[in-house]
């Protein structure tokens, strides 16, 4: 089983503490039922910077806002993991192969 980083773009808090609740009643329910291939469930991100050897600036366009770390049998079962996703009612995932160098 390979790992893989699960990279959220966009979503939005929910509004009112009840439909908080609910979204996060479907993210926990949704990584129950993804049972072992759950490595890191992962959180949610704040805004960034992007540090270079030329400075410090703020990340600008798309915006990271959380992730998550799952085990798959390949590309196509991570994929699977993530069309199956909350996050895909309001945003987007990428996803990235993990290669084990450590």
């Amino acid at each position: 089983m390979e790992k893989y980083l699960f990279v959220y773009y966009g979503g939005e808090m929910a509004a009112t503490p009840a439909e908080q609740k609910k979204s996060m009643d479907a993210w926990m329910n949704w990584f129950k039922k993804q049972g072992q291939a759950v490595v890191d469930a992962g959180n949610p991100t704040m805004p960034g910077k992007l540090v270079n050897k030329s400075g410090v600036k703020v990340i600008t366009g798309k915006k990271v806002t959380g992730y998550s770390v799952f085990q798959a049998a390949g590309m196509e079962g991570a994929v699977a993991i993530a069309k199956t996703s909350p996050q895909l009612v309001s945003g987007e995932i990428a996803i990235y192969q993990i290669m084990p160098t450590m």
